[in-house]
């Protein structure tokens, strides 16, 4: 699996250094593209462009996280040492635990899986029991950013992390970037989103600072380059990909 993945990320930095190098072309560029207006949004290829994105579906308005397969959790159960451990969910979204077995722990929140956990021991082998579990490493929560930032990559975020601090995380745009030119891709349920954000307004604070979501795309496009709806579906197509192999494969 890590070898596939290795192979989709170097497959995505091609594909994106080809992306951009056509668009800041100027013999064969596209109109600049407009943004689309709050009644409304341009769509190509299902990707569906919009003023603000929504946050993600099943997840209380971004406040509940799903556990994800491959997310690292710390379980504790109060003064039962032996029964404390660091568990990862595995491909099927199971975790093992002493006494109780496997438990299915992908698509549940931390809390709804802490009190099946507390629900099971309680059942049968302890009095009263006080379970706690964290979220120690989450593969899901990690976003994409690349084109004109100074270090693109994979970054894990935090659950309230916003798009200014997913910039500074990469390094910050490098000298070539547009900072109005920030395209945030994200599917919710079944749609695939981009929105446009123009940094500068959001640092002088004309406009708020988005929040960032696990499973994000963040492309910074260079200055003079020019955005079509059709390219920016071009994009997606190419970091989507790679991009979740590689945040399901821990990379």
């Amino acid at each position: 699996m890590r070898i596939i993945a290795s192979i989709a990320n170097l497959l995505t930095i091609s594909g994106l250094a080809l992306f951009l190098a056509a668009c800041t072309s100027t013999s064969q560029s596209p109109p600049d593209l407009q943004l689309a207006s709050a009644s409304g949004g341009s769509q190509t290829k299902g990707l569906q462009l919009v003023p603000n994105l929504p946050p993600p579906v099943d997840t209380n308005n971004g406040q509940d996280v799903p556990i994800a397969p491959n997310d690292q959790l710390e379980i504790d159960v109060f003064q039962v040492p032996d029964l404390n451990r660091t568990v990862q969910v595995d491909n099927n979204g199971s975790i093992s635990l002493p006494l109780v077995g496997e438990v299915k722990a992908a698509g549940k929140t931390v809390l709804a899986l802490q009190n099946e956990i507390t629900q099971r021991y309680g059942a049968k082998y302890l009095q009263n029991p006080q379970v706690s579990v964290l979220m120690k490493q989450s593969a899901g929560q990690q976003v994409t950013v690349d084109g004109s930032v100074t270090k693109p990559g994979i970054y894990p975020i935090a659950g309230n992390s916003t798009l200014l601090q997913v910039i500074a995380e990469a390094g910050g745009l490098d000298k070539m970037a547009d900072e109005s030119k920030i395209y945030v891709f994200r599917q919710v349920g079944a749609r695939k989103l981009v929105a446009n954000y123009d940094v500068k307004e959001i640092r002088q604070g004309h406009r708020p600072d988005p929040r960032i979501y696990g499973g994000d795309i963040v492309v910074s496009f260079k200055s003079g380059s020019k955005v079509a709806m059709q390219n920016l579906g071009d994009v997606l197509g190419i970091l989507g990909r790679g991009a979740y192999i590689g945040v399901m494969s821990g990379l």
